[in-house]
């Protein structure tokens, strides 16, 4: 009943969210947060182990299976400025703020707050940035920080909860090895299960087979890592970033189609859940913190979150610029100064997530002597207050200011998209030309059907760049040929619709079966899902 009751809420918000035009992440936390005001609702814990050993592995798989390599690979210098320098001036900053600006916290349990929440949550970061039309290399920087920083992160929180309980703060020394050793292991698992997976799969031609296979890999590098106590993140992180670059290969196309079906779906209800038990934790933040006023914890709240951001943003812009020129003087790459305003959108979306109020769950209730760890409450808090500051306020607030900027509307990837279809659609038809030009005579009217195929396509392409070039000025001739292309849409749509009313009378008459009708029905979605991409 529980798990219904949470898909149900989930399905209604989305679908809200997306009437409203907002990103569903928010709107599912703000759901969250008012339903756990309700009375005689089922109260639903936040299990760390549920969240770092269900939820976890395949929302990072599907985040990493995504990821842009080419900018990820480019922008690898800053990544690593955000997911490893950032994190530790986060962590250090807010230390030093907690043992002298708020009585209650002293260095050490400062140290395990920022731990807790100074990585930013990839799942978070792809849910939202993806839809705010920002440029490909602020999106990848942002994905790619929010893959790697857990690693930093968790080592941090690591650090933080052996010096909490030992009272002895850990060497530099050992903890750069044990950062490496988190990163390399991560690494190195992640590529071997990959390796593996990438073997069988190649055995493998049945869609939902491939589908459960696709399921269990992310599970395996994670529990594979944890065992050698190493990142299990990155190992995930890894192993999606490698099947995801060979998925062509050993992939068919029916079965392609199954699994990023069967992955989209998978990965919306698992986000949805996630972000709603985010809002339905605010009655077991509260339940432990009596000894503070509603205006106290308010407003350690804001100014915890205030301080976070504050952080972020002074480490961000000279940030960019040692990332920009370690870039040009190390690995040759041909980059401008950066622009300003991308920076300031970096710096603005730092958004955290279910992983951060995990850890914090997941911090020990009582120290190494017995006694009561009377600052865990009011981290839990605090984690609370910056998730629901970055995650609700900021991110509602990013489309206005990425418009106020004049960030938004990046045809970029449009851009690209477009020239990879031209000279995909050229080289295609060179080669049916050829073809054409060695067939025998019973042969030519089928490439010449083929041929008239993929010209209409180009045209329609080269139709669209010279009008996307004009900024929408057109001569009569390119008007002439854009409505001629509707038309024809219509048309197609129309006998489209022919066909779907013919199939259902025959089934509904019993001429034929539910199977006949899916398999024709699925040719008929292919192929409007073609024409759709085409337009």
């Amino acid at each position: 009943m529980l798990c219904l009751f949470l898909l149900i809420v989930v399905a209604i918000f989305a679908g809200l969210a997306r009437r409203l035009n907002l990103p569903y992440p928010i709107l599912l936390v703000l759901a969250g947060l008012a339903i756990s005001f309700i009375p005689h609702v089922p109260r639903v814990p936040l299990n760390p182990d549920l969240v770092f050993n269900v939820f976890l592995p395949p929302l990072l798989y599907a985040a990493a299976w995504q990821t842009n390599w080419r900018e990820f690979r480019r922008n690898i210098i800053s990544i690593f400025m955000l997911a490893v320098g950032l994190v530790g001036f986060t962590v250090l900053g807010i230390a030093f703020i907690a043992d002298h600006f708020i009585t209650a916290l002293d260095f050490r349990s400062g140290f395990l707050l920022g731990a807790v929440a100074a990585a930013t949550d990839a799942v978070a970061a792809t849910s939202i940035a993806r839809s705010l039309g920002l440029s490909p290399r602020v999106t990848g920087l942002l994905e790619g920080e929010s893959l790697l920083n857990d690693a930093t992160g968790l080592l941090a929180l690591e650090l933080g909860i052996a010096m909490l309980l030992t009272g002895e703060a850990p060497s530099i020394g050992g903890s750069l090895l044990r950062l490496l050793w988190l990163i390399v292991g991560g690494i190195g698992i992640g590529l071997v299960v990959g390796r593996i997976a990438n073997f069988i799969e190649r055995w493998i031609s049945d869609g939902p087979l491939e589908m459960a296979v696709s399921l269990i890999v992310p599970y395996v590098a994670y529990l594979a890592a944890e065992q050698i106590h190493a990142s299990a993140v990155l190992a995930v992180v890894a192993c999606g970033l490698f099947l995801s670059r060979r998925s062509a290969n050993y992939l068919s196309a029916p079965a392609r189609i199954e699994i990023m079906s069967a992955w989209k779906a998978l990965d919306f209800m698992l986000n949805g859940v996630v972000f709603l038990l985010i809002g339905l934790q605010l009655p077991y933040v509260l339940a432990g913190i009596h000894q503070y006023s509603s205006w106290t914890l308010l407003l350690y709240g804001l100014v915890f979150s205030l301080v976070m951001i504050v952080l972020r943003m002074i480490w961000v812009f000279p940030g960019a610029h040692v990332s920009a020129w370690v870039r040009r003087a190390f690995l040759h790459q041909n980059l401008s100064a950066p622009d300003t305003r991308s920076v300031f959108i970096v710096g603005w979306t730092g958004m955290r997530g279910v992983v951060a109020l995990a850890a914090a769950f997941s911090l020990p209730i009582t120290l190494s002597d017995g006694r009561p760890f009377e600052q865990r409450n009011l981290i839990l808090f605090l984690t609370f207050s910056i998730i629901f500051v970055t995650l609700v306020v900021q991110g509602l607030s990013l489309p206005p200011l990425i418009r106020l900027l004049g960030l938004d509307n990046n045809k970029e990837v449009e851009e690209e998209e477009l020239r990879a279809r031209y000279q995909v659609l050229t080289r295609a038809i060179a080669a049916l030309e050829r073809q054409r030009a060695a067939a025998p005579p019973e042969e030519e009217h089928d490439f010449d059907d083929l041929l008239d195929r993929y010209r209409h396509r180009l045209e329609a392409i080269t139709v669209f760049d010279r009008l996307s070039r004009s900024a929408g000025v057109a001569n009569d001739e390119e008007r002439a040929t854009t409505q001629r292309h509707q038309r024809r849409g219509a048309r197609l749509r129309e006998t489209m619709a022919v066909e779907r009313r013919t199939l259902l009378e025959l089934r509904d008459s019993g001429a034929i079966g539910d199977d006949v009708l899916r398999r024709l029905e699925y040719e008929l979605d292919l192929a409007e899902a073609r024409y759709d991409t085409r337009e």
